[in-house]
C-alpha cells in the first residue's frame, strides 16, 4: 500500500509511476481558491530548476515573448498584490516588472524591476528591465545607467549593448528637437520626436512635443488625435488640454480653445505656454468683435484700426489672421483705398488659400479698378471651388468686361463718363476732334503729324459709335460691332468731321504765331 504522506497527500518519488498531481479534491498551494496561480512564474526561484524545462529557465526565456503568454492575458488585479509569497526574491520582481511592460504598464513595471536590483544588484535581467522602462517612458539618460550597470555583469550582453545604443539615440534626437523648436523647424521636431518614439512609446513628453508642432504646422486633426490619446489615459495631463486648446484656437475656434486652456491651468496654475494662449485667445475675441461693432456702426477708420491691433496679438494664428486681413480689406474698400484693400486680401489668401470670402472682396476691387484679368482669375478660382448660380453670373460678368476692356475704350478716347448724355459726347467730340485735326499739326515732325493722325480716327469712330444709340448699346453690352457690318478699318474721320462742321470749305486753320492755330469758320 503506498505511503501517504502528511498533509500533502501524495506519493513518496521512489513510488511514482506518473508526474505528480494534488489528491483528488485538494487545491495545489500555488493556486487560489478559483484555480489561479498566486503569482508569476516567469523566472525559475533562486537555486531551484523550474519542472518542464530543461534547461532549468523554462517560462524566463519566454518572458520578453509580446504575445501567447498567459501571463497577458492575467488581469491587472493579478499583478498589483504585494510581494507576500517572496518578499525578498529579486525574481519575483523581475518576473512580476516582466509581466507589466508586456501590458505596457512601464511606471509600475519600473518600481518592480528597481526593487529586484535593489534586493540583488548583480541581477542582470533586472538592470536589463529597468533600463527598458526608463526608456520607454522616455528618460534615456536613466537608461543609459541601468544599461551600463547591465553591461559592467555581463559585458558580452548583447540586449544591454542594444539598448544602450538606442537610449544614447533617443537622446540624440531630444536634443536635436529642442534646438529646432528654437529656431521654429517644426516639421524637423515631428521627425525626430517620431523616431524617439519608437523606443519610447510611454513617453507623454515626446508625444505633447510631437502635437504642439503638429498643430504649429496647421496638422489639427492629427495634433488633436495625439492629445485625445493622453487624455484618455490622464484626464488631468495640463500639457495634453493645451494642445487641445491650441487646435482649436488655431481653428478659430477661440471660445472653446479659451475653456481648455483654463482648465490647463486648473490642473497646472504655473503652466506658462497655457497662460500666454489665453490671454493671446481672449485679447484676440476682444479686438475682433470690438473691429466688427465699430463697422457696422459705420465708424471705418476706428474698424481699422482694431483690426490692425488685432492682427499684431499673435502672427501664428493663420486662419484668424486671415479673417482680420479680410475684414480690414472690406474697411478700405469702403474707404476707397482699392489697392489696400486689394494687398490685405492678398495677404488673407496667402495665409488661407481656401479662403473664398476673401477672393469674392479681391475679385470686387479688381473689378473696380478695371483689372479684369485679376479678377476672372479670382471668380474663376471661386467658382470651381463653389459651383452656385451667383458665383457663375460674378465669373460671367467679369469675363464680359474683360473682353470689352479688349476693344478701344471709345468713352476714355472723347474723355467722357459711360453715363455721359449725347451733348456731353457732341462737345468733346467738337474739342477733341479740333485738338487732333492733321491740319492743326502740318508744321510738324512727320512722327507727331503721324500720331495726331491717329487720334484724329479715333476721335471719330468714338463719335461714330457713341452718337448713334444703337451702336452704344451693343458696344456696353459688349457685342461685336463688326456683326452690324461695320468695318472700322474703312472708317474716314474725315468725312464725320465735315459733316459735324458744317461740309467742305466750311473752316480752316490759320497760323496766329509760332505753334498757335486758331479754327475759322467760312
Amino acid at each position: 500500500m503506498p505511503f501517504r504522506g502528511g498533509r500533502c497527500g501524495h506519493t513518496p518519488r521512489s513510488g511514482r509511476s506518473r508526474p505528480w498531481a494534488p489528491a483528488p479534491g485538494r487545491r495545489p498551494p500555488w493556486t487560489s481558491r478559483d484555480g489561479r496561480p498566486l503569482w508569476p512564474q516567469a523566472e525559475p526561484l533562486v537555486g531551484r530548476r523550474a519542472r518542464g524545462s530543461p534547461s532549468g529557465r523554462g517560462a524566463a526565456e519566454r518572458l520578453d515573448a509580446p504575445t501567447g503568454s498567459a501571463l497577458h492575458r492575467l488581469p491587472p488585479t493579478r499583478l498589483s498584490g504585494p510581494g507576500d509569497m517572496c518578499p525578498k526574491n529579486a525574481s519575483y520582481y523581475g518576473n512580476r516588472a516582466a509581466t507589466l511592460m508586456m501590458l505596457g504598464r512601464f511606471r509600475e513595471a519600473l518600481g518592480d524591476a528597481q526593487q529586484s536590483v535593489r534586493l540583488d544588484d548583480s541581477f542582470v535581467r533586472g538592470h536589463l528591465r529597468e533600463g527598458k522602462c526608463h526608456l520607454s517612458l522616455g528618460n534615456a539618460m536613466a537608461a543609459c545607467r541601468s544599461f551600463q550597470r547591465a553591461l559592467e555583469l555581463d559585458h558580452k550582453n548583447g540586449q544591454a549593448q542594444q539598448e544602450f545604443k538606442n537610449a544614447n539615440a533617443v537622446m540624440e534626437y531630444e536634443k536635436i528637437a529642442e534646438s529646432d523648436f528654437e529656431k521654429r523647424d517644426f516639421r524637423k521636431v515631428v521627425f525626430c520626436m517620431d523616431r524617439a518614439l519608437e523606443f519610447a512609446p510611454a513617453c507623454h513628453r515626446f508625444k505633447i512635443l510631437k502635437a504642439e508642432c503638429l498643430a504649429m504646422l496647421g496638422r489639427y486633426p492629427e495634433a488633436q488625435f495625439v492629445a485625445s490619446d493622453i487624455l484618455r489615459m490622464d484626464s488631468t495631463n495640463a500639457d495634453a488640454l493645451y494642445v487641445r486648446g491650441l487646435c482649436l484656437y488655431y481653428e478659430d475656434c477661440i471660445e472653446k480653445a479659451v475653456q481648455f486652456f483654463v482648465q490647463a491651468l486648473r490642473m497646472a496654475p504655473d503652466h506658462e505656454k497655457a497662460c500666454v494662449a489665453c490671454r493671446n485667445a481672449k485679447a484676440l475675441k476682444a479686438k475682433k468683435e470690438d473691429g466688427n461693432k465699430a463697422f457696422k456702426e459705420g465708424n471705418y477708420k476706428l474698424a481699422y484700426e482694431l483690426y490692425t491691433e488685432a492682427l499684431g496679438i499673435d502672427p501664428n494664428n493663420i486662419k484668424t489672421n486671415a479673417k482680420l486681413y479680410c475684414n480690414r480689406g472690406t474697411v478700405n474698400s469702403k474707404l476707397r483705398k482699392l489697392d489696400d484693400a486689394i494687398d490685405d486680401c492678398t495677404n488673407a489668401v496667402k495665409l488661407d488659400d481656401t479662403y473664398i470670402k476673401a477672393y469674392l472682396r479681391r475679385a470686387q476691387c479688381y473689378m473696380d479698378t478695371e483689372q479684369y484679368e485679376e479678377a476672372v482669375r479670382d471668380y474663376e478660382k471661386v467658382y470651381q471651388t463653389e459651383k452656385t448660380k451667383e458665383h457663375k453670373q460674378l465669373l460671367k460678368n467679369a469675363q464680359l468686361e474683360l473682353k470689352k476692356s479688349k476693344r478701344k475704350d471709345y468713352y476714355k478716347i472723347l474723355g467722357v463718363d459711360k453715363n455721359a448724355s449725347e451733348e456731353e459726347i457732341k462737345k468733346a467730340y467738337r474739342k477733341r476732334a479740333l485738338m487732333h485735326h492733321p491740319d492743326r499739326h502740318s508744321g510738324a515732325s512727320a512722327e507727331v503729324q503721324k500720331e495726331e493722325e491717329k487720334k484724329f480716327k479715333e476721335v471719330g469712330e468714338a463719335f461714330t459709335i457713341l452718337s448713334d444709340p444703337k451702336k452704344k448699346t451693343r458696344y456696353d453690352s459688349g457685342q461685336d460691332l463688326d456683326e452690324e457690318g461695320m468695318n472700322m478699318g474703312d472708317f474716314d474721320a474725315n468725312n464725320i468731321f465735315k459733316a459735324f462742321f458744317g461740309g467742305p470749305g466750311g473752316f480752316s486753320f490759320e497760323a496766329s504765331g509760332p505753334g498757335n492755330f486758331f479754327f475759322q469758320f467760312g
